[in-house]
C-alpha cells in the first residue's frame, strides 16, 4: 500500500500541528497532494485508467476547495502551505 499510517503521519506531523492533527486545512492539502502526486503517476503508465483520472480530478477539485477556503480565511497560512508544497510556480 502506498499511504500507510506512518506516511500520513509522518504528513500530518510536517504540515498539521501535531502526527494526530487530522483535520487542519494544512493537514488535509498535504495528503491530497501526495495523493494526487501518486495517481499522476499511475496515470502516466496506465493512460486507460478512465477510473483512476476521474478521482485524481475529483481529489483537485477537493484540494482546490480548501485552499480557496484557507486563501478566504487567513491568506498567511494559505501563503505558507502554498509555498511549503510548490503548489504555484
Amino acid at each position: 500500500m502506498y499511504l500507510d499510517k506512518a506516511k500520513k503521519e509522518e504528513i500530518f506531523g510536517q504540515y498539521g500541528k501535531s502526527n494526530t492533527d487530522t483535520g487542519s486545512a494544512e493537514s488535509q492539502i498535504a495528503l491530497f497532494s501526495y495523493r494526487i502526486s501518486h495517481l499522476t503517476e499511475h496515470l502516466k503508465q496506465n493512460r486507460k485508467d478512465h477510473t483512476t483520472a476521474r478521482s485524481l480530478t475529483k481529489l483537485v477539485g477537493k484540494r482546490r476547495a480548501l485552499l480557496d477556503y484557507l486563501k478566504e480565511r487567513d491568506i498567511n497560512r494559505y501563503r505558507a502551505i502554498v509555498k511549503a508544497l510548490g503548489l504555484r510556480r
